[in-house]
């Protein structure tokens, strides 16, 4: 029998249907996060951060290495990115932060990359000059996170190509048609730059290594739907003489839509970091929730969080007390909190964040040059 749900997508550039994290993680031949992995996270950080605990980072390559090296001594380089083909929204965000906790923890160096050369290729209606314009854009929200300056780099891939082309070409005579093929789902009418692409993507993994001499362990904090670049680097690695990059996989902030990922292609149900405090206020009044159609039959019948939102916002990012969201989500269940309420109490969250992230991302076009790495 034909389902009503929509099939699970998950690629590098697409994000559809109802994602079940357990398949991916067999699917893309990774590992589920142990306890025995966060408890050893705990004890370098004093106590588990709120997207570990809750399961928002849940699957992993190699961090058990990682973290053996860095407990013998050893450092490591953090990299992720941004792919930018417009605003970063909130659900951009969501590795961002757990990023900077992991700077802040280990003392690593960040590479930051902005794929502008990416979003070329595969966005036709793109000039080259207009995911140049968003990186540099964005950038102002990467350092509105709060990275150390001294210790990140933001990298331009169109500005940077001297270096990165450097490095990319020894990763792309490794790299077989048919592996990228088999990987991405390129076709003949894919663009050889695209094709090419991945051996951009895996720079960044090996880029301290190249500079410093030094056989630099990297680790890759991302959301899940990017594994398949880092799955070529892994590959690539030993014939090059590199570490294999180690990685830890998030999930997909959803939108306040009903069902699937927060999405830039689809407005109204996520929020930008540029939004008005008033904009971010209208779309979540406006958001789908777990609730029931009347006032009556929810406090009768209680809503369903499980399926909602506005309780995943805060509990993924807004409510740091988990006594707290429990008791949220007990009310929820049992009705004492309707719809209307919850909306409102995240709303007034939503708003304090975006007005202190925005007077950080002004204060960053000051300083902007300080982090950007600047090609040799």
């Amino acid at each position: 029998m034909p389902s009503n749900e929509e099939e699970m997508v998950v690629t590098p550039w697409t994000v559809s249907g109802k994602i079940d994290y357990s398949r991916l993680i067999e699917e893309f031949g990774t590992q589920p996060l142990t306890d025995d992995i966060l408890k050893r996270i705990e004890k370098h950080a004093g106590q588990l951060h709120l997207q570990l605990r809750r399961g928002l980072f849940f699957s992993h390559r190699d961090l058990d290495w990682i973290l053996d090296l860095y407990e013998a001594d050893r450092r490591f380089v953090l990299y992720t990115g941004r792919g930018p083909s417009g605003p970063v929204h909130i659900g951009h965000l969501v590795p961002w932060i757990f990023t900077k906790h992991l700077q802040d923890i280990f003392g690593s160096k960040l590479y930051f990359q902005m794929t502008d050369d990416e979003k070329f290729l595969i966005h036709p209606e793109f000039n080259l000059e207009t995911p140049t314009r968003f990186a540099y854009d964005n950038a102002l929200d990467v350092i509105a996170a709060g990275f150390d300056p001294a210790k990140t780099k933001i990298i331009m891939d169109v500005e940077s190509a001297g270096t990165l082309y450097k490095i990319a070409v020894k990763i792309a005579k490794r790299i077989t048609f048919s592996t990228v093929k088999a990987s991405f789902g390129f076709t003949d009418s894919s663009n050889i730059g695209i094709i090419f692409f991945p051996a951009i993507q895996a720079v960044p993994c090996f880029l301290e290594t190249e500079l410093t001499g030094e056989n630099v362990p990297c680790l890759i904090p991302a959301a899940i739907d990017q594994d398949p670049y880092w799955r070529v680097a892994r590959d690539v690695a030993p014939k090059l003489g590199y570490f294999k990059p180690a990685q830890i996989h998030c999930k997909f902030l959803p939108g306040l839509g009903k069902g699937g990922k927060m999405s830039a292609s689809l407005p109204e149900t996520c929020i930008f970091t540029t939004d008005t405090p008033e904009d971010a206020e209208k779309k979540i009044k406006n958001a789908f929730t777990g609730g029931k159609p009347t006032v009556e039959e929810q406090r009768r019948l209680g809503a369903d969080p499980t399926i909602c939102p506005i309780y995943y916002y805060e509990y993924y990012l807004f409510e740091e007390d988990d006594k707290k969201l429990k008791e949220t989500f007990d009310k929820c269940k049992s009705g004492c909190l309707l719809c209307g309420e919850h909306k409102a109490k995240l709303a007034e969250k939503v708003q304090r964040f975006l007005k202190d992230h925005q007077k950080k991302r002004e204060k960053a076009k000051n300083v902007l040059d300080e982090f950007l790495y600047k090609s040799n």
